[in-house]
């Protein structure tokens, strides 16, 4: 039985076995949460509502059905901090770990895997980069919750304040978005801490570093702060990065504070806190200090931009990536200078890159078109709270504007869908569902369409 499973693992192309194995973990979390001990109540949580929470954590997406708080048991809590931390690194991070610790061999298979899980571009030192990833997440989790627990045990009490502070520094760092401040209103998320310069700090830069790539803090460990030594990736990566935090946070704060927003009574120092704290956690975290559904219409649009970019490629981070947004612009750069490639830090860039990114591009539209159709017929919700809501779970961001209240069995599912394609990667979903590809016997001849 052992050799059959072990034949049938290794007859799975990557895509697939990353696709197999989320599906593992989701079902085992959706079990284990359908259990009396998880919830306060000591009662069954309905299987639906379980595999909702659990999909939403192993995704890192931070969407509930329930109010982590007040719902959840401490034992109910664990299983969603775990589910959060495993969907986080990865798969395949945390089996090395085991590896690790057991002193096993670390076969080419799981090499490649690796190499996948965090988007490395060669397998060439992933042995080193996976040690790297697990010593560097242990030391920013543990740093970040260290810090908060400065805030929360004077709160909390200690043991409370310092699991408090744990589950906070995990999911900050996994770009989760799930929290514990249900005892301060359900659904509050941290917008008790809307003005704490501390907080919003610490957890801001949990969501930046889980957020830019563990290749990059690779390319960072080795090169400093030398930018011209970082390889072309995490230049794009940093730049980026830099560019999508300062903009949005300023057109936050200029449209809420100046147009008589929900900033418009709210002191300076706050109201900047805050607009730069929702600028980095739209992208793919999904906290939040500020009531999101009160937000104007045109920061709505500003959220949705950003949570369709989302982080950069093998990280905790949701969306199309970074890197794939920028290739897009740097090609609409291209055609308007009639170049022939993307050019990037004085590189051209690969022919095929360009091809990859609109299928991307293209595959997320057409799922985030076809999931807010089926809210809006399905269960009757808006088209703003719908759009807004599947943006949201495809891009495993967490952030609602009250739909994820009115879902119904049909809208769960999709919704939970939209989260695991998001997470794994919706080109990646439709590769591991295709046929194997063989290239055509034959080259046809050229043809000429007119577009524009």
């Amino acid at each position: 039985m052992n050799r059959v499973i072990s034949n049938f693992i290794k007859s799975l192309t990557v895509t697939r076995f990353f696709a197999l194995a989320f599906i593992i973990i989701i079902t085992t979390g959706t079990i284990l949460l359908c259990l009396p001990v998880s919830s306060r109540a000591f009662e069954f949580t309905p299987f639906i509502d379980s595999f909702f929470t659990a999909t939403s954590a192993t995704c890192v997406t931070g969407l509930v059905l329930y109010d982590t708080y007040t719902h959840w048991s401490l034992f109910g809590q664990t299983i969603i901090l775990i589910m959060i931390q495993v969907g986080g690194i990865g798969f395949m991070t945390v089996a090395f770990t085991v590896a690790f610790f057991k002193n096993r061999r670390i076969g080419l298979k799981e090499r490649e895997l690796m190499q996948e899980s965090v988007a490395a571009p060669q397998i060439g030192g992933i042995v080193k980069l996976a040690k790297m990833i697990i010593i560097g997440t242990l030391i920013f989790e543990g740093a970040g919750a260290l810090l908060l627990s400065f805030r929360f045990v004077p709160e909390k009490g200690f043991f409370s304040g310092v699991f408090s502070a744990i589950f906070h520094a995990v999911s900050a760092f996994c770009n989760a978005g799930f929290d514990l401040m249900g005892y301060k209103g359900e659904y509050s998320s941290l917008t008790s801490y809307s003005g704490d310069w501390y907080v919003n700090i610490i957890i801001m830069l949990l969501i930046i570093i889980g957020g830019i790539g563990f290749y990059v803090w690779s390319d960072l460990k080795e090169n400093k702060f030398h930018f011209k030594k970082y390889s072309i990736h995490t230049k794009l990566v940093l730049t980026v990065t830099a560019i999508l935090i300062i903009i949005p946070a300023i057109m936050i704060f200029l449209i809420e504070k100046y147009d008589a927003g929900v900033l418009s009574n709210t002191p300076l120092s706050e109201a900047l806190a805050s607009s730069l704290f929702q600028s980095v956690t739209t992208r793919t975290a999904g906290f939040n200090t500020l009531p999101v559904a009160s937000l104007s219409d045109a920061v709505i649009l500003v959220l949705m931009m950003l949570m369709l970019i989302g982080g950069s490629p093998g990280s905790t981070a949701g969306g199309i990536k970074t890197t794939t947004f920028a290739v897009l612009v740097m090609s609409i750069n291209a055609v308007m200078k009639k170049r022939e490639n993307p050019e990037c830090f004085k590189r051209r860039l690969e022919p095929d890159i360009l091809k990859k990114a609109a299928a991307i591009l293209i595959v997320y539209m057409a799922l985030i078109i076809a999931g807010t159709m089926i809210l809006c017929i399905t269960d009757d919700i808006p088209l703003k709270e719908s759009l807004f809501e599947v943006f949201s779970a495809i891009n495993t961001v967490g952030l609602s504007l009250g739909a994820t209240a009115k879902l119904g069995v049909i809208s769960k599912i999709v919704i939970a869908l939209l989260m695991y394609f998001g997470r794994i990667g919706c080109l990646s979903i439709v590769m591991a569902l295709s046929a194997t590809y063989l290239p055509p016997p034959i080259s046809y001849p050229l043809g000429k369409v007119a577009i524009g």
